[in-house]
C-alpha cells in the first residue's frame, strides 16, 4: 500500500512538473528549471546524464508542438530561420563534444551574472519587444543571427540552462523582433538543438523511455496551452513571463554557483 501511494505521488510529481515546464517553456523558455529538479527529486540513484536524456526527449514533444501552433499564426523569415537552425545545430553538435573534454564549471559560475545584466537590460527597456519591426537585411544582421546561433547553440550543448532566455533576447533586442514572434522562432530553434542532443543520448541509452513518454504527453498538454495563451495574449503576457522566468534562473542560478539561499535550508 505504501508503494502504491508512493509511485502514484511520484507520478502525479512528474506529469504535473511535466505539464508546467510544457507551459511555461512554450511562452518564453526555461522548462529545465522546473522539469530537470523534478527528474532529480524522484530518481536521486539515477545516473544523471539518464535524467538529462529523459528530460530531453520529454521536452521535445512539448517544444515541436508549441513551435508547429506559433508558426501557424506568425510569418517567420523562412531563410534566416534555416541559417538560425543549422548554426544553432552545429554549435549545439560542438559544445556537446567540447564538454566531455573540458569541464563547465567556469560556465557555471558566470552564469548568474549574465543572466542579471539580461534581466536589468530588459526591464530598463519598458518598450522592448512590444513592437514586431524585424531587421533581418544587410551585413549586420546575417552575422548577428551567424554568431548568435553559433554561440547559443554551443552553449546549449555545453552547459544548457537559460538556452531559450538567451534565443529570445537574440530575437527580440537583436534582430527586432517582438515577443510573440521571438517566442516563435526559439521554439524553432530549440527544436533543432534538442534534436541534436538526443542524437547524442540515445545511442548511448541514457533515456529512460518509459518515464519520457509518459512525462512528454503532458509536457505536448502544457507546450499546446501555453502556446495557445501566447497567441492569445500577445507580446505583453510574454514579456511579463519573460521577466519572471530570467529571474528564476538567476537566482536559482546563483544558488546553484553561491548558495545565496543556505539560510533557507
Amino acid at each position: 500500500m505504501i508503494l502504491n501511494d508512493y509511485f502514484t505521488l511520484t507520478v502525479f510529481w512528474l506529469v504535473s512538473a511535466a505539464f508546467l515546464a510544457g507551459f511555461v517553456d512554450a511562452l518564453v523558455g526555461g522548462g529545465g528549471l522546473i522539469q530537470i529538479p523534478a527528474l532529480f527529486t524522484a530518481f536521486p540513484k539515477e545516473l544523471p546524464a539518464t535524467l538529462l536524456g529523459t528530460n530531453k526527449l520529454s521536452a521535445v514533444g512539448g517544444t515541436l508542438f508549441a513551435a508547429t501552433r506559433y508558426l501557424r499564426q506568425v510569418h517567420l523569415p523562412r531563410r534566416f530561420m534555416l541559417v538560425s537552425c543549422l548554426c544553432a545545430l552545429l554549435g549545439s553538435f560542438y559544445g556537446a563534444w567540447v564538454v566531455t573534454r573540458v569541464s563547465a564549471e567556469f560556465m557555471r559560475q558566470g552564469l548568474p551574472f549574465i543572466l542579471f545584466a539580461l534581466l536589468v537590460f530588459t526591464l530598463a527597456n519598458k518598450q522592448m519587444g512590444l513592437s514586431h519591426r524585424p531587421q533581418l537585411t544587410g551585413i549586420k544582421a546575417q552575422i548577428i543571427i551567424v554568431a548568435g546561433s553559433l554561440g547559443i547553440g554551443f552553449y546549449d550543448g555545453f552547459f544548457g540552462p537559460g538556452t531559450g532566455a538567451f534565443l529570445m533576447f537574440l530575437f527580440v533586442y537583436f534582430l527586432g523582433f517582438d515577443f510573440l514572434h521571438g517566442a516563435a522562432a526559439t521554439k524553432l530553434v530549440n527544436c533543432v538543438t534538442n534534436l541534436a542532443a538526443l542524437a547524442l543520448f540515445i545511442p548511448t541509452g541514457y533515456i529512460n523511455w518509459n518515464i519520457a513518454l509518459l512525462m512528454m504527453f503532458f509536457n505536448i498538454l502544457g507546450g499546446v496551452s501555453g502556446s495557445g495563451l501566447a497567441i492569445a495574449k500577445g507580446s505583453g503576457l510574454i514579456r511579463h513571463f519573460f521577466v519572471l522566468v530570467v529571474l528564476a534562473l538567476t537566482v536559482k542560478t546563483a544558488d546553484d554557483s553561491f548558495g545565496i539561499l543556505s539560510f533557507l535550508k
